[in-house]
């Protein structure tokens, strides 16, 4: 008997869906990101935290290995030709985001998908952000409340949006997306 192959058209023609839905969502945050970061920079990690929205729904939905970088790759595509400019940086935030969906979860042995485990990585992810774009975009010279709320917001933003992803994975679990097989 042939093994399922991890990778099946199904598991692709899920992962695109999500990576094609998230990577509009992923290009209009590329085209905000200047106007944002002129006008309220401590909204920025708001637009940052969209982009953890393709690994958590694939993650969701699908419950395999491998799913989250997959679907990220896939929206950093889509987002590049929706916003060129922020083409290098979409990958990156694909790879970077999607491995630490990965890593969490092969941290458990891709057994637990429990909703904790989707907000570990969004603090990680968080993190991550708030100390990068902060020492990157210079924002020590923002006053004090600024630099706190910002901070706050960077590493907040990827747990709410997990919560979004969250809630649309469970969704399309129970639309059927997965239905008939794996």
């Amino acid at each position: 008997m042939a093994r399922t192959s991890v990778l099946s058209t199904r598991v692709l023609l899920v992962c695109a869906a999500i990576g094609v839905a998230t990577g509009i969502l992923g290009g209009i945050a590329g085209w905000a990101t200047v106007p944002l970061l002129g006008f309220v920079p401590p909204l920025y990690g708001l637009l940052l935290g969209v982009h953890v929205l393709p690994g958590i729904i694939a993650q969701e939905v699908l419950r395999r290995p491998g799913v989250a970088l997959l679907a990220h790759l896939l929206a950093a595509l889509v987002s590049s030709a929706t916003a060129p400019q922020y083409a290098l940086q979409f990958l990156g935030t694909a790879v970077l985001f999607g491995g630490i969906q990965e890593v969490v979860a092969a941290a458990t042995r891709y057994r637990s998908w429990r909703a904790w485990r989707f907000f570990v990585s969004a603090l990680v992810i968080g993190v991550i952000i708030a100390a990068a774009v902060f020492f990157a975009a210079h924002l020590k010279t923002l006053p004090i409340w600024a630099q706190v709320a910002y901070l706050a917001v960077s590493v907040l933003a990827p747990v709410a949006w997990t919560a979004v992803g969250l809630w649309v994975g469970i969704g399309l679990r129970r639309a059927g997306v997965v239905r008939g097989g794996r």
